[in-house]
């Protein structure tokens, strides 16, 4: 009995010794850039297909994609939430003009480029490697006859350089 505590003390002074091991990534010299916001008033569902649409791509390549969509020359393509919603022109099924989600995004990407900057990153190689969009708070519009929800979205966009 007493051997057996023994070796357990023993491992769990090993197991501390290992925690204590294990370094700490410092954010300053860690090779990435990230955003996060919460509450977005834009549909969840637009920014998942502009999310899907952005993962693995270059920053000025995806800057450049959303002001086309603003401007209405070129559509997100719309896989996962595509019901009812019509062909558009170009080698994409059914696709949209989500405006004011692709606004955001565009506010966002301005955002990480300027953190990426800040930490010395070169910003001609950031490839976007993850762009995650998740489904804020139920609220509830003030005051309404028929309640209505608001649309909230929480977005999170990480950011690397490329590898030479």
């Amino acid at each position: 009995m007493a051997e057996d505590k023994k070796a357990k003390e023993e491992v769990k002074k090993e197991k501390v010794k290992r925690k204590k091991e294990i370094p700490k990534v410092d954010s300053e010299k860690a090779h990435f850039a990230s955003v996060n916001v919460k509450n977005l008033p834009i549909s969840i569902k637009q920014s998942v297909e502009i999310a899907r649409y952005l993962r693995g791509r270059g920053l000025a390549q995806s800057k450049a994609f959303l002001q086309d969509v603003i401007d209405k020359k070129r559509a997100v393509p719309f896989k996962r939430y595509n019901r009812d919603v019509g062909h558009k022109p170009g080698k994409i099924a059914a696709g949209r003009y989500p405006e004011k989600a692709s606004g955001h995004f565009l506010l966002l990407l301005n955002s990480l480029e300027a953190n990426a900057e800040n930490k010395g990153l070169d910003v001609d190689t950031l490839i976007i490697s993850e762009v995650i969009a998740n489904k804020g708070p139920d609220q509830w519009h003030y005051g309404r006859l028929r309640r209505r929800k608001m649309k909230k979205t929480h977005l999170q966009i990480k950011a690397v350089e490329k590898e030479k």
